[in-house]
């Protein structure tokens, strides 16, 4: 299953030209800064806007302009959710609900009320009506309105741009569920680079309107050819379990393919899945390991590749743990001395690991 899109227009302002094959579940985030073509993007492949261009969505060819198929927004099924809820202020949540339901038969329903309403945790707000519920409240009613109406494919303009950050704590865990349980693929648009990071499985790097990366998110945050930043610095994200806590120095050791890492302890219990952050500030490396040191994480390492950096003075590595790749910012001198090349063998000490979720 798959996700193909390609447009080509020429937008005025930047000239959208994209060539995407997204997977077919899980979350894809479009990331960039504003103007980058994000929302763009997203409104061709909903059919709000129009460009020349070829849609297909898990089989279902929904625009070949080659053959004259343009399918109306209207007739595709996918769930559309913005950044503000637009939820039907005269009506009680469980009727902003049905209405969604009612977009289809119910013989085409593949989505179940009652999974929907667990996912999200808004069983009980099903009586009230919109002005009664907190910012986060609404974004979860519109996002299960979204869902019930069985969508191949549901789309998310920056829906947490909206709320504050308590509001926007609230609703992530949801958002995670949601990729992790349901095999309706996921189109997010955020220019927020924890919300990239926490719940992105694929990732498109937009840039005046050119996918200047795309693919798998650990990889594309992995390379430095072309450094992808997620906020002020460089970094990757890597899925791991929590292996132990130590409860007497509020600690958890959380394990990934190829290494470990201790991290403060989030509360996670042992044996659930999470996502750790590393950034390529926080690695140094060394030709031993240290013995005295207060970096708790020093793991073996091997160079994939060393590349330059934003500053003249300064170089990114690329290293490969085990089976899982870090990134590592040092001068260009530190590098020559320590005689950096793809393949040399060495020590990567870890100085601080952030636990995203």
């Amino acid at each position: 299953m798959s996700i193909v899109a390609r447009f080509r227009q020429d937008r005025g302002t930047f000239v959208l030209d994209v060539d995407l094959n997204l997977p077919g579940r899980g979350t894809s985030a479009l990331f960039g800064p504003s103007g980058s073509g994000k929302t763009t993007l997203l409104r061709l492949v909903a059919g709000l806007d129009h460009a020349p261009g070829y849609l297909e969505v898990n089989g279902q060819v929904w625009q070949d302009d080659a053959r004259k198929v343009f399918v109306p927004t209207h007739k595709r099924a996918l769930g559309y959710v913005f950044q503000e809820a637009s939820l039907f202020p005269h009506l009680s949540a469980r009727r902003n609900l049905e209405y969604g339901m009612r977009r289809v038969s119910e013989s085409e329903r593949r989505v179940n009320l009652d999974h929907v309403l667990d996912l999200l945790g808004i069983g009980h707000l099903l009586e009230r009506r919109p002005d009664s519920l907190s910012g986060g409240e609404r974004q979860r009613i519109a996002i299960a309105r979204a869902l019930l109406t069985s969508p191949r494919l549901l789309l998310m303009d920056e829906p947490l741009a909206a709320l504050d950050l308590a509001r926007k704590q609230e609703i992530l865990p949801y958002l995670e569920r949601l990729r992790d349980e349901l095999e309706i693929p996921i189109l997010f648009v955020s220019h927020a680079p924890d919300e990239v990071a926490r719940l992105a499985d694929h990732i498109v790097a937009l840039e005046s309107g050119r996918a200047v990366a795309q693919g798998p998110l650990l990889e594309v945050l992995a390379r430095v050819d072309l450094p992808i930043r997620l906020g002020e610095d460089a970094g990757v994200v890597l899925d791991a379990v929590v292996a132990e806590r130590d409860a007497s120095w509020h600690l958890a050791r959380v394990e990934f393919p190829g290494g470990q890492f201790w991290v403060r302890d989030g509360g996670h219990p042992v044996g659930s899945h999470v996502r750790v952050r590393v950034l390529a500030r926080d690695v140094s490396l060394a030709k031993a390991p240290a013995t005295e040191s207060s970096i708790q994480n020093s793991l073996p390492a091997t160079v994939v590749a060393v590349a330059e950096d934003s500053h003249p003075a300064l170089a990114l590595v690329q290293l490969q743990v085990g089976a899982s790749p870090l990134v590592a910012r040092l001068t260009r001198r530190s590098a020559a001395q320590l005689g950096l090349v793809p393949g040399l063998a060495l020590w990567a000490q870890v100085k601080a690991v952030a636990l995203i979720g």
